[in-house]
């Protein structure tokens, strides 16, 4: 069973910043995709930040120059450094990753962390 688990949410000032982290736990098995999704009340989920398991990354416009995705191969994890926020990326943040079993495309999702932008 794999298992995605997320850390570092919390309240923050606008302009500060905070890293999210995300780790597998369970079974070792290599992710293709690995990304950042967030959902504020009301709004639909979007794509946050994404990298491939090459380092390429992609990133939403509206955190473009701000956030940075990274991640770890060998230690199974991701993180989102997030600079500059600003109120309106008050969200709950999901950690996702995807790999291939049997041929078909499994999703994996920790359980969010809330991150608060306010004064």
């Amino acid at each position: 069973q794999v298992q995605l688990v997320e850390s570092g949410g919390g309240l923050v000032q606008p302009g500060g910043s905070l890293t999210l982290s995300c780790a597998a736990s369970g079974i070792m098995v290599s992710f293709g995709n690995m990304g950042w999704y967030r959902q504020a009340p009301g709004k639909q989920r979007e794509l946050v930040a994404a990298i491939t398991m090459g380092g390429s990354t992609n990133y939403a416009d509206s955190v473009k120059g701000r956030f940075t995705i990274s991640r770890d191969n060998a230690k199974n994890t991701v993180t989102l450094q997030m600079n500059s926020l600003k109120p309106e990326d008050t969200a709950v943040y999901s950690c996702n990753a995807e790999r291939v079993v049997l041929g078909r495309n499994v999703d994996y999702w920790g359980q969010g962390t809330q991150v608060t932008v306010s004064s």
